[in-house]
């Protein structure tokens, strides 16, 4: 699996890798069990941060692409490309978005629903 950075790009750095690792996923470049490198080398074979790989691999474990198997090592989950699909991303703007909407309907200002969602994320209620 061949994974390029592009450090131009406006999509932080992580996101390309969990975009790439999915990718791979559904294009069967990876299956199933296939081991992927430690964060630490990655991150040197990419030329990153290890945070940066550490928290795209998080994410890739927390939508179950891949699992990592304590001092073994990580490796694509089994049921990775059907995994692989969803989008929490994407759930969470048109969550947003309707939200937002519906506010703006009840002449909500867009200053009090940024306040309003500062203070929810702040609080974690």
């Amino acid at each position: 699996m061949l994974i390029t950075i592009d450090i131009e790009s406006p999509e932080p750095l992580f996101a390309q890798l969990v975009t790439q690792v999915k990718t791979a996923v559904q294009d069967q470049k990876l299956k199933p069990g296939d081991s992927l490198p430690s964060i630490r080398q990655l991150a040197n074979d990419l030329d990153l941060n290890n945070k940066t790989v550490a928290k795209a691999y998080r994410l890739l474990e927390r939508d179950s692409v891949i699992q990592t198997r304590g001092y073994r090592g990580t490796f694509v989950h089994p049921d990775a490309r059907a995994n692989s699909k969803v989008d929490l991303q994407a759930l969470a703007l048109n969550e947003l978005q309707r939200t937002i909407s519906s506010l703006r309907d009840a002449a909500v200002t867009d200053s009090e629903i940024r306040v309003a969602f500062a203070d929810l994320m702040h609080n974690r209620n």
